[in-house]
């Protein structure tokens, strides 16, 4: 009698500030997924239980927004440490799930889980150490070096990095509730709107905001290249949709460098260095399935 082997199906929550994201499959090619905002706790998980409860599911993976306890010898592993968003702070957001659902949940940050995705079937295919930035409601990023993501005690916090300004140019004071003018602070789709008064996918692309904003970004980045050397630079997030900003950054990027970094990468294809997403907006979503499978092996 022949056994029937069953394909192992995994399951996949970003978990957003403004939304979560939920998926279920086994890659770019096999997923479904659902969306929904992020309210309260109860509420919020409660929704992606129900979407993924009825899926004979492998494992889970999250990537989360934080900060969040990732040091798995803490017993708050898996839990939103400090976050300013009301009612979230503290809370058990893997140990939920996994009494929820009853499978192994992988848990990771939201940046390190679309860093993930992006490696393994998207923008950072084949070049061994990536870097994945986020620009949206908050700036953060994720950085792989041979499939695993770069941790310390905790998780990088690049959103606030500090960047040099020119107050006689940008007088603006920023917004992060923790450090003011941080990257975050100043370059975040919050602190634009703060700024100009107007949410930032309505500036105009020929509006002073956006040579600003490349100025920011690219010395954010400049300082992150300069402190891990990734082998390509893969820019996300809400802001960066607006696809003007990618050779503005490119070119304020290479005026920060001015020629010290020798890296072929820069010098010889600046276009293909700083990129776009090859996942679009799912990159958090794959990086989830690619954290459950990772974690059920």
């Amino acid at each position: 009698m022949q056994q029937c082997l069953r394909v192992p199906t995994f399951g996949a929550i970003e978990a957003g500030g403004t939304k979560f994201v939920c998926g279920v499959g086994t890659g770019p090619d096999d997923l479904r997924v659902t969306s929904f905002p992020t309210t309260m706790p109860a509420e919020t998980i409660a929704r992606a239980v129900e979407f993924l409860r009825g899926e004979t599911l492998t494992a889970l993976g999250v990537g989360s927004f934080g900060p969040v306890e990732l040091d798995r010898t803490s017993p708050r592993y898996g839990h939103i440490t400090t976050t300013p968003k009301p009612g979230w702070r503290d809370v058990d957001l893997a140990g939920e799930l996994r009494r929820a659902l009853g499978v192994p949940v992988a848990f990771s940050t939201d940046v390190n889980a679309a860093a993930l995705g992006e490696a393994k079937w998207g923008a950072g295919r084949g070049v061994g150490c990536c870097l994945y930035l986020t620009v949206g409601t908050g700036i953060g990023g994720g950085a792989i070096f041979n499939g695993v993501p770069l941790q310390g005690a905790m998780h990088p916090e690049v959103g606030h990095i500090r960047v040099p300004r020119d107050r006689a140019i940008d007088s603006f004071d920023g917004v992060c509730p923790y450090h003011g003018d941080c990257l975050e602070g100043l370059a975040s789709g919050p602190a634009m709107a703060a700024r100009w008064g107007i949410e930032p996918r309505e500036l105009g692309p020929d509006h002073p905001a956006w040579m600003l904003e490349a100025r920011y970004l690219a010395l954010g980045i400049a300082n992150i290249v300069f402190t891990i050397a990734p082998a390509r630079v893969i820019l996300g997030g809400g802001v960066m949709h607006q696809t003007q900003l990618y050779p503005l950054i490119r070119r304020e990027f290479v005026q920060i460098l001015n020629g010290y970094l020798r890296m072929r990468q820069i010098a010889e294809d600046i276009d293909g260095y700083i990129v776009p997403p090859e996942l679009g907006d799912r990159s958090g979503v794959l990086g989830g399935v690619a954290l459950a499978m990772a974690g059920s092996r």
